[in-house]
C-alpha cells in the first residue's frame, strides 16, 4: 500500500498534471478524434484509433489523479527535522567500497522520472529514518545485508 505524504512540490506538480491534461491535452485530443470521426470509417483510420486511446489514457490518468490528490498529506520542512533524516530529507550515504548515493526521501507518486528521488515506502528510505550524520544502518536488499554511511542530511526550505 502507497503511503499518503508527499511533499508540497509534488503536490503542485501533480495538480498543474491534472490541470494540463484536463484543460489543454483533452481537448486538444477530443478536437482530433471528432476530426478523424468526421472523415468516415474508423475501422480503418489510424488517427481516430491513435487518439481515441491517447483520450482513455488521458481520462484514465485524470480519474487516478482526482482520486488520489485529497487523499495525499502535505509534509513541509519543520526545523526540528534538521540533524535526523526524515521525510523531504536530502541524504548522501556512502559504502564500504566508496561507493557513493545522494537522493531525496519523498512519497510514491513522486519518484517517476527522478533518478535523484526514493520513496519512502522503499526498504533504504526505512533503513535511514531517524538517523544522524556520521551513523552507519544496514539495509535488506535481495542480493542479502547492505551497510550504509551517513555523510550528510539537507533539508530542501520552501516557502507555504
Amino acid at each position: 500500500m502507497k503511503t499518503n505524504l508527499i511533499t508540497r512540490e509534488g503536490y503542485l506538480q501533480l495538480q498543474q498534471e491534472h490541470d494540463h491534461l484536463w484543460n489543454v491535452k483533452r481537448p486538444e485530443v477530443t478536437k482530433i478524434v471528432s476530426w478523424a470521426a468526421s472523415l468516415g470509417d474508423r475501422s480503418e483510420n489510424a488517427d481516430y484509433q491513435y487518439n481515441k486511446r491517447l483520450l482513455r489514457q488521458i481520462d484514465r490518468r485524470v480519474r487516478y489523479l482526482r482520486k488520489r490528490i485529497p487523499d495525499l498529506n502535505i509534509i513541509d520542512y519543520s526545523p526540528v527535522q534538521d540533524g535526523k533524516v526524515f521525510f523531504g530529507a536530502w541524504v548522501e550515504i556512502e559504502n564500504e567500497q566508496g561507493d557513493i548515493k545522494k537522493f531525496r526521501i519523498v512519497g510514491p507518486d513522486e519518484i517517476y522520472d527522478r533518478k535523484d528521488y526514493i520513496s519512502i515506502d522503499s526498504p533504504m528510505a526505512r533503513a535511514l529514518i531517524k538517523k544522524q550524520v556520521d551513523d552507519d544502518f544496514v539495509v535488506m536488499t535481495p542480493q542479502g545485508k547492505k551497510e550504509w554511511y551517513i555523510n550528510s542530511i539537507e533539508y530542501q526550505k520552501t516557502a507555504k
